[in-house]
């Protein structure tokens, strides 16, 4: 006879992760608008280039300012979290964005920028790690299912945040950084009203848990991969748009294409080939066609060719919505400890590939060749295979969970 226990897992299963309580859409709708912040100033990084008179590495620190303090600032968000509970952790996050967008607004050098996008990456820090765990937490339909809906709301985010920037990026470069903090109010307003007071840990978490969580080896390799895998995102999304030779509405529906198949790719493809596939089988072929697709990016660059690196990047959301999903469900599950602290410890390794990528890519095409970035993204996403493959067997409890539902 099954157990009560196992019973109640399966009907969790079975229920769609559409049938959540109104407290996860408040968090996926707030989760939406966050991540429309990270595609959103793609569509402007030429026009701020030529603006304010700045090369492609200083504009690139727009994503390193962000993606470094978001890292560091992880190491925080459990400590914070556990001592004053989830929503009012959330809401501080989101008025920090609120706050630091509209500063980047009015600032009128390139130095201003990147300070105001660090304060942002410290209130999109306490925003993301602690929203995963409030969606996860609050849901009806199992773990797997609620990582899918949050994904979901990544990639729509991502996908209409390009969108909009180039709406609004096409009548001055500031117009994405006040949308961002006016759609960032509303999402305050929804989390004030509609999340209710979530008790707080029994134990609270100290500064050194997220560094112990990276102790289990399952933990440790998903974050090395990310982090190398992270190079080849962000040279995709902070020097990408310097090569195709589009303005900024061009730019915009390019990142839209791209974040569209990557939402529909995390939220209906990435279950079937988790339930088809082993965990490392199908995060190491992603990984690698996505590598390819940077290699081609930069074939397409050194033959002048627009339209090739164009549609590469939109075919890139397909590898990447499909990854996403896969190492996000991963991390949930590979170590014995809160899910926010285990996310907090993968995304500080995974933040910090993200800090150093974009600066990077800028200056490989100044030191060296346009089409040289691709190629250096490339390698460290196929190195990231080359590592996951390596300490696979460390993920294999994760298989057997996947395998058991």
């Amino acid at each position: 006879m099954k157990s009560e226990t196992r019973l109640h897992q399966e009907l969790q299963e079975r229920s769609s992760f559409l049938s959540q309580p109104k407290a996860v859409w408040a968090v996926a709708f707030a989760c939406v608008i966050s991540f429309m912040g990270l595609g959103l100033v793609d569509p402007i990084l030429p026009a701020i280039a030529n603006q304010l008179n700045a090369s492609k590495s200083q504009v690139s620190l727009l994503f390193t300012s962000y993606n470094l303090v978001t890292g560091v600032a992880m190491l925080i968000t459990g400590v914070v979290s556990s001592r004053r509970g989830i929503k009012w952790t959330l809401l501080t996050g989101i008025l920090l964005i609120i706050i630091f967008s509209a500063l980047g607004g009015m600032s009128g050098s390139i130095g201003g920028i990147v300070g105001y996008r660090a304060g942002w990456g410290l209130g999109n820090a306490l925003f993301i790690a602690t929203a995963l765990s409030a969606i996860v937490g609050l849901s009806t339909s199992g773990t797997a299912k609620a990582i899918i809906l949050y994904e979901a709301a990544l990639g729509l985010g991502i996908s209409v945040g390009p969108l909009l920037g180039g709406e609004l990026g096409s009548i001055s470069w500031r117009g994405p950084f006040f949308g961002v903090s006016v759609l960032m109010l509303i999402a305050f307003i929804f989390i004030f009203f509609m999340l209710p007071p979530i008790p707080k840990p029994k134990q609270r978490s100290t500064l050194a848990d997220p560094f112990k969580a990276l102790a289990f080896p399952a933990l440790l390799t998903l974050a090395i991969v990310a982090f190398l895998y992270n190079f080849g995102f962000f040279t995709l999304m902070a020097y990408a748009p310097y090569v195709m030779g589009l303005d900024e509405h061009g730019l915009g529906y390019v990142f839209f294409g791209w974040g569209l198949l990557l939402a529909i790719t995390s939220v209906f493809v990435a279950p079937k080939i988790q339930k088809s596939f082993s965990l490392v089988a199908s995060i190491a072929v992603m990984l690698t066609l996505f590598a390819i697709d940077l290699i081609v990016m930069a074939i397409g660059t050194i033959a002048h060719s627009p339209n090739t690196v164009i549609v590469a990047v939109i075919a890139a959301g397909i590898f990447l919505g499909i990854n996403n999903t896969l190492i996000t469900t991963a991390v949930m599950q590979a170590a014995p400890v809160e899910r926010s602290i285990a996310s907090a410890s993968y995304s500080f390794v995974r933040f910090l590939g993200g800090a150093i990528s974009p600066w990077l890519a800028g200056k490989l095409s100044e030191w060296y060749t346009p089409e040289s970035p691709f190629y250096f993204g490339g390698l460290m996403v196929l190195i990231g295979v080359a590592a996951l493959l390596l300490r696979r067997r460390h993920l294999d409890h994760i298989n057997r969970l996947e395998s058991a539902h």
